[in-house]
């Protein structure tokens, strides 16, 4: 029934995405995000129907008259060049056949962005684009909520099998990284229903990504509700409502949970910490070695054996920074950093010069939420692949 379903949603998108381009941005990225043909166990399962919405989607922008505007800024330019970049470590990679297959990923994923920003430049489009990212990712952290809940956080709560949000760690950061577009949504919309919707679907989202018992989500949590807090519009009504809720959750959790918080403190005697210190000696010993860094997928007992201190602990990055480093080097990492310096520094400039206008208020409250998100994805992103 659930393989029929997304079947049928997908296909009666296709009309409307020829007609308007845009939708399919949506269609593609509720695909994306969600996952929904994984939730099924039929022919559907792996049906490429991110694929075929992407064909259609190419096809109505080439057909279609609307005007199509390309942002090029230092952002957009540093972008480019970073995406150039990876295609050149990709050249270079120790391990060429899989590097390629990965960049192949990679560059599907890159090509929808760019043209999305082509078609997504208007204000109710970008509204619809938040509410299907917060519906897609926080549809896990709404039933891992109320599964955390039921089961007294004893186990942890997984995203879609088989997509890049699947494993506990990554879902934790996703849910956190919404959690701020929730509250945008909820500036924006009037309808007391959907406001107290999203309310309960936002305390379920951040009791999921505690429920994840992910280390690197707990100090996310930490600084998102930091920062949070000094980025909110009320900050002494937001501090009265937070502060007495967070005890509350931490002395709720079980003990498994309060144990596995506490190796933070002794990641000296946790093997899994220690494999990832390993894992970032590693990535600097390989872009040292390497001016494109080892190439995508290089994670390997050959690799580590050339350059990891202890070669028989091969593990992943769990580390954006120290992926892109050990992946693409020095220069990569640079303008890794960069897009994210430049993004924030893109925010706070919207912040500001849309500060006191009734007409952009929407514009300055999703610019200060989206520099929520992104603390969550920097610093939740430091422990995680």
């Amino acid at each position: 029934m659930r393989d029929i379903l997304v079947t049928l949603l997908v296909f009666g998108s296709l009309p409307f995405i020829l007609q308007r381009p845009y939708i399919g941005i949506l269609v593609w990225s509720w695909l994306s995000y969600m996952n929904p043909h994984r939730l099924g166990w039929g022919f559907a399962y792996s049906m490429p129907f991110a694929q075929i919405v992407a064909i259609v989607f190419f096809i109505s922008l080439l057909i279609s008259k609307e005007k199509k505007t390309l942002p090029v800024t230092g952002l957009t330019v540093t972008w480019w060049l970073f995406i150039g970049w990876m295609v050149i470590s990709t050249l270079n990679a120790v391990f060429f056949d899989d590097a390629l297959t990965q960049l192949i990923k990679i560059m599907k994923i890159q090509l929808i962005v760019f043209m999305g920003l082509l078609v997504m430049g208007q204000r109710e489009r970008i509204h619809q684009l938040i509410w299907v990212i917060y519906l897609s990712i926080g549809f896990f952290g709404i039933k891992g909520g109320i599964f955390t809940i039921l089961s007294g956080g004893g186990h942890r709560v997984y995203g879609p099998p088989g997509s890049f949000i699947g494993e506990n760690n990554a879902l934790a950061v996703a849910l956190l990284m919404i959690l701020p577009l929730g509250v945008y949504l909820f500036w924006q919309t009037k309808n007391v229903w959907i406001r107290r919707g999203l309310i309960a679907s936002s305390v379920l989202i951040a009791v999921s990504a505690i429920g994840s018992q992910s280390r690197g989500a707990f100090l996310a949590i930490i600084a998102v509700a930091a920062f949070f807090w000094w980025k909110s519009k009320n900050r002494l009504a937001i501090g009265l409502l937070v502060l007495p809720l967070l005890p509350i959750a931490f002395f709720m959790m079980p003990q498994s949970w309060h144990d596995r918080m506490s190796t933070i403190q002794t990641y000296e005697e946790d093997a899994s910490a220690m494999g990832r210190i390993n894992a970032w000696h590693y990535a600097i010993n390989a872009a040292n070695a390497r001016l494109t860094g080892a190439g995508l997928e290089s994670w390997s007992p050959q690799t580590f054996q050339q350059w990891a201190p202890d070669p028989t602990a091969v593990h992943a990055a769990h580390s954006i920074y120290f992926s892109v480093l050990a992946d693409h080097g020095w220069p990569g990492l640079i303008l890794f950093v960069m897009i994210l310096i430049m993004t924030w520094r893109t925010g706070s400039r919207l912040i500001r010069e849309t500060r006191g206008s009734p007409e952009l208020q929407w514009m300055n409250e999703l610019a200060r939420m989206i520099q929520v998100s992104m603390i969550a994805y920097m610093v939740g992103g430091a422990f995680l692949s």
